[in-house]
């Protein structure tokens, strides 16, 4: 049941009078646990009060101006059921010690004058994360050590990931677009594959940007350590080679890896998607478990190569994260070149052979084997928050390897930072560098805090797939009224003179305010395109300020305005039968 509760000012140690400068909500608001209730700032930093728990706020006691001592009451809320608080793991209590952040470093070596190295930040994991974190603090004034466990810098999204496979589906596209004008009199002829060159070419786009990482991290004067970190306390870290590092603050961006079957035999045909980006060999006929993202990445690189593709996936649907109808365009595509797509189907074994990799599907009841010359294991990954000893630190860390943080990024640990994979949410490296921009402004001693709107996606396959924000599944499932407004690509003739009328963009909108709530766009460069929804999405954008922003004609964009047009009623590129809609 709920109950009315006092918030009070927490401990804030030798500080008094403290002043209140900013209100960070209002009467009658919801809130819930680690939402920031009001700003607080002394001579020497500012902080963040979070709520406590959950519920909703029936007065503020306070105001912008004010000063407050520890105990003081901030607001009266109407608590939610105990039931339905975060678990006390990850909440700071009411009365917890926040700790505020000088804006000044400090000499760390005679703080942590035992430690072999010592900074004001220590970052582990140069991924997209922790390298963004790193430069940015570095910036922003403190002295920075970056530990990575590779021999280059730019973690599992540059050297295995990322930029590698986009490369690799880049020369499929080509292959594809050269087949594909075949129909309209252009012919290239049977593509000769090298696979050393196409290889040593992915390698250059790789070597280029670790390099570059290198450059900036000198230019920066950030203390790069190659090595595998893990935490001793919640001031040192203990490398692999046994010397230590001292810190003040530190920020985790250790990533994830890939999850594989349980009981898989030991055999090279059998990889992750780290030794799918190898290519060697290209196969004659190629498993991929696992309908997601990545694995379908690969799968239109090893198609485009000249494999014969069969693709499984447990559940009932190809990237089952997204709407059904931005995969159906897709899947049509990849059914005229695929061996097989089979769904709603458990892999229930393997076996090393030496004619290939024999593979038992079962499908309720039925059980059959195929064999396949190579296997892709692409089922997901899981967090590293694990695997750093953290809590030797004290920092909580769940059954998943997550490690729960606030909008500062902090963890339960204030002066201790997470980001990237290992903070929750989607695993995506454009949501981890923005994670890690505030953890490192947080860490200067700067007002800031990771509260975006929406986080786009998007599937790099052919057609490409992007969506952002609501979408159709989650507002059926949250019981959110909206109202979708769709566009073909069939009516955009840039989509028709590129032969790719497959495609089209979809906007959901609030049935009240006419506001973006999220967006799909399937086809060529939806990617690229879905960047206009996200911002739509950020800035609050209703139906009309989309389509009233001049898009540039013949372009796929047009059909973000187009869509948005088809909401309002203002449509001339097809005919909408006229709705109540005025």
């Amino acid at each position: 049941m709920a109950a009315t509760t006092n918030i009070t000012i927490p401990n804030l140690g030798d500080f008094n009078d403290v002043e209140v400068i900013e209100v960070l909500v209002k009467t009658g608001e919801e809130v819930t646990v680690e939402d920031s209730l009001i700003t607080l700032e002394t001579d020497k930093a500012t902080m963040d009060i979070p709520a406590p728990i959950t519920g909703t706020i029936l007065s503020i006691d306070v105001a912008t101006g004010d000063t407050v001592n520890s105990g003081d009451i901030i607001a009266t809320v109407d608590a939610q059921d105990e039931t339905n608080a975060a678990p006390a793991k990850a909440v700071k209590s009411d009365t917890a010690e926040v700790k505020p952040i000088s804006k000044a470093s400090v000499d760390t070596k005679k703080i942590h004058s035992s430690t072999d190295y010592s900074a004001d930040l220590v970052v582990i994991g140069a991924g997209p994360g922790g390298y963004t974190a790193a430069f940015r603090a570095a910036d922003l004034g403190l002295e920075v050590i970056l530990v990575e466990r590779r021999e280059t810098l730019g973690g599992v999204c540059l050297n295995v990931g990322c930029i590698p496979s986009k490369a690799l589906l880049h020369a499929a596209k080509v292959i594809d677009d050269a087949k594909a004008m075949e129909d309209h009199g252009v012919r290239f002829g049977t593509p000769e594959i090298d696979t050393n060159s196409l290889r040593g070419w992915k390698n250059e786009v790789i070597g280029g940007l670790t390099s570059g990482l290198e450059q900036l991290a000198k230019k920066r004067k950030v203390q790069v350590i190659q090595g595998s970190a893990s935490f001793g306390s919640p001031t040192h870290l203990d490398l692999d080679n046994g010397e230590t590092i001292g810190f003040n603050q530190c920020v985790i961006a250790a990533g994830s890896e890939p999850i594989m079957l349980p009981g898989l035999p030991d055999d090279p045909r059998i990889v992750d998607s780290t030794g799918a980006l190898e290519l060697d060999p290209i196969p004659e006929r190629l498993l991929v478990v696992g309908g997601g993202i990545i694995g379908l990445e690969m799968a239109c690189v090893y198609s485009a190569l000249g494999a014969g593709v069969t693709v499984v996936e447990l559940l009932d649907q190809l990237m089952p994260e997204t709407d059904r109808d931005l995969v159906k365009p897709f899947r049509k595509i990849v059914e005229t070149r695929y061996d097989n797509i089979i769904l709603g189907t458990k892999v229930a074994g393997m076996q090393a052979e030496t004619d290939g990799i024999h593979v038992t599907f079962e499908k309720g009841s039925e059980q059959s084997v195929q064999m396949f010359d190579k296997v892709l294991v692409s089922i997901g990954r899981r967090a590293n928050g694990d695997k750093l000893n953290a809590d030797k630190a004290g920092v909580a860390v769940d059954e998943r390897g997550i490690i729960a943080v606030n909008k500062q990024m902090q963890t339960n640990v204030p002066h201790i930072f997470a980001v990237g994979d290992l903070a929750g949410g989607p695993m995506l490296a454009h949501k981890a560098t923005h994670e890690a921009k505030v953890a490192a402004e947080v860490a200067a001693g700067e007002k800031s805090a990771f509260d975006a709107r929406a986080i786009p996606s998007v599937a790099y396959t052919d057609p490409e797939i992007a969506w952002v924000g609501l979408t159709e599944t989650e507002a059926t499932e949250q019981g959110i009224n909206y109202e979708k407004a769709q566009f073909p690509w069939a009516a955009s003739g840039r989509a028709l003179s590129l032969s790719r009328a497959e495609g089209f963009t979809k906007l959901l909108f609030d049935t009240v305010t006419g506001r973006v709530l999220g967006g799909g766009i399937v086809g060529p460069s939806a990617g690229d395109l879905i960047a206009e929804v996200a911002l739509a999405v950020e800035m609050g954008a209703d139906a009309v300020d989309v389509s009233r922003a001049i898009h540039p004609h013949p372009t796929l964009s047009e059909t973000v305005a187009f869509a948005a047009e088809a909401f309002d009623g203002t449509l001339t590129d097809l005919y909408i039968p006229k709705t109540n809609r005025q």
